[in-house]
């Protein structure tokens, strides 16, 4: 076990976990609320900043630094200790945050906005891995409501917190607004004892360190740019691409023999950790392109404001709560999770599909219902995802697990808000403007009420049409991958739950033993006492 490491089901007071579980979820919702907020500030940021041309980089360079780092900080965590390497995530978010508030042009901004993600990496990592340490899976249901709540919440409230903050106070303080709740994280996890068991002798694995992060790096630079700023077929793009094929071609050689992989490829020759990270992939595809498209279709094609188009998610997010709560008390009282993700991916397939023919004539009692349907199945999946995920790991290798299931959502994300976008492009572009004065049908999407207003009838209704057509294009394809996670739900096995640091064998399944608390057997042969 890593150092100051227990297993599971650790006797700690109540009072002690539930402020780790507070912090566990104030980490959370920094990370989820980060981006959100900062996105509403990007108008104030270049006017008083400039550098418009580079603007895009403030989000993309966020994005993969805690792509890069997510399962680097989880290996970390393992060989070193899960509270330590939670608590310098915190401080190195907080520390990025200051300064990017403190920046005096775009360049510092951006250099800032990497170090903030570097720590952003580790949050969530750290959260479910401490959760992971402190709490059985089988007793992690009762909290599974709570943390859906509190990433609804920052997808729900963050766009109005944004607003409210830089209208208010400046768009600095949407980083500095990050200090006070990461300092109280860390006053809540200060007081938090775990017992102490020598440290890993292995070497942290510098080279798989570096393939992993040219990996991840091309594939976020591929779906970032591609179709964007750069074609797809530019050679730019394409070389960018073959790198990334050739770091993760080389990350599978070195992560073989590597002494503490930090991917161990050995987690994936468990049946359910393979397919429910496929899930928890494609689950991050469909909910990114799903909060990326909805406000689109709904201040674009239907008129809505902002804050309308906000409020006509809540049927998704209330859902997705409300759910998750019942999922999380259905899950601890039965120990059953197979039913828990089929149902998950029979609503996400069916949400999407409903959506396809939403236009800007159809009536918001039936849109707010499709949209609930896929709230219901995100509900259902998105915990559920990451408590097999734990569930399936040894140990010794939550954290390492709890890295690799948050990475293949964030590059699902990734991923399919990059697919989405370019079907949504090429949805609007093959719709000719009526007059040649008007916009060009790829600034559609951007057109809010006011200017959508100022437009002649006929052109209005032929850029509404387009864009609602785009996105049924979109809800086409996150129709598609839901039916893909939902096939793959099927092949998992139900394993019982585990109840305390019960070791596993190689199909998942927790070895005979339940209450187990003696030596666990760690992969390079070492005995170490829990």
């Amino acid at each position: 076990m890593p150092q100051d490491e227990a297993p599971p089901a650790l006797a700690v007071p109540k009072r002690q976990l539930y402020a780790v579980i507070a912090a566990a979820l104030l980490a959370m919702l920094l990370g989820a609320l980060d981006g959100m907020i900062v996105g509403t500030a990007m108008p104030q940021i270049v006017g008083e900043l400039g550098g418009f041309d580079r603007l895009s980089w403030v989000v993309t360079v966020y994005l993969l630094a805690i792509a890069v780092t997510t399962p680097v900080w989880g290996k970390l965590g393992d060989m070193y200790g899960r509270k330590g390497a939670f608590a310098i995530s915190i401080v190195v978010f907080v520390l990025g945050s200051v300064l990017s508030g403190a920046a005096q042009d775009m360049t510092q901004l951006i250099v800032f906005r990497a170090l903030q993600g570097l720590g952003a990496g580790g949050l969530m990592v750290g959260a479910l891995a401490l959760i992971g340490t402190l709490i059985p899976p089988r007793e992690q249901g009762k909290y599974q409501g709570v943390m859906s709540a509190v990433m609804g919440l920052a997808m729900v409230s963050g766009p109005l917190v944004g607003g409210v903050i830089t209208d208010q106070l400046g768009w600095r303080w949407c980083f500095y607004v990050n200090v006070p709740v990461g300092a109280l994280a860390l006053l809540l996890i200060s007081g938090l004892r775990l017992a102490r068991t020598p440290r890993s002798g292995a070497r942290v694995d510098y080279p798989g360190v570096l393939l992993l992060a040219v990996a991840v790096s091309a594939l976020v630079l591929v779906t970032t740019w591609g179709g964007r700023e750069l074609a797809w077929t530019s050679p730019v793009l394409l070389t960018v691409a073959v790198c990334g094929v050739a770091a993760l071609l080389a990350l599978l050689v070195v992560e073989r023999r590597a002494e503490a992989a930090v991917l161990p490829l050995a987690l994936f020759r468990t049946a359910n950790f393979s397919l429910i990270t496929l899930v928890g992939l494609l689950l991050g595809a469909v909910l990114t392109s799903a909060v990326t498209f909805l406000p689109i279709l709904g201040q674009s094609s239907q008129g809505s404001s902002a804050t309308g188009s906000g409020l006509l998610l809540l049927p998704m997010f209330g859902a997705m709560v409300l759910v998750g709560l019942f999922a999380g008390r259905f899950i601890t009282a039965t120990g059953k999770y197979k039913i828990v993700v089929l149902l998950g991916g029979f609503f996400l397939v069916a949400g999407s599909f409903l959506l396809v023919p939403v236009d800007r004539d159809t009536s918001p009692y039936f849109s707010g219902a499709c949209m609930a349907a896929l709230g219901i199945g995100m509900g259902l999946l998105t915990q559920t995802t990451i408590l097999i995920s734990l569930q399936s790991a040894p140990v010794e290798d939550l954290g390492a697990a709890s890295g690799a299931a948050t990475l293949a959502r964030t590059l699902g994300g990734s991923i399919g808000v990059a697919v989405s976008g370019a079907l949504f492009a090429g949805a609007v572009s093959r719709v000719p403007a009526p007059d040649s004065a008007a916009p060009s049908p790829e600034g559609a999407a951007t057109l809010d009420p006011a200017a959508l207003a100022q437009l002649p009838a006929a052109v209005r209704e032929s850029y509404q049409s387009a864009v609602a057509q785009g996105a049924s294009h979109v809800f086409v394809f996150t129709g598609v991958l839901a039916a893909v996670a939902l096939a793959a739900a099927f092949f998992l096995r139900e394993v019982p739950l585990r109840s305390a640091g019960a070791p596993q064998d190689s199909e998942g399944s927790a070895s005979t033993g339940a209450g187990h608390t003696g030596p666990v057997e760690s992969r390079n042969g070492k005995r170490n006492s829990t």
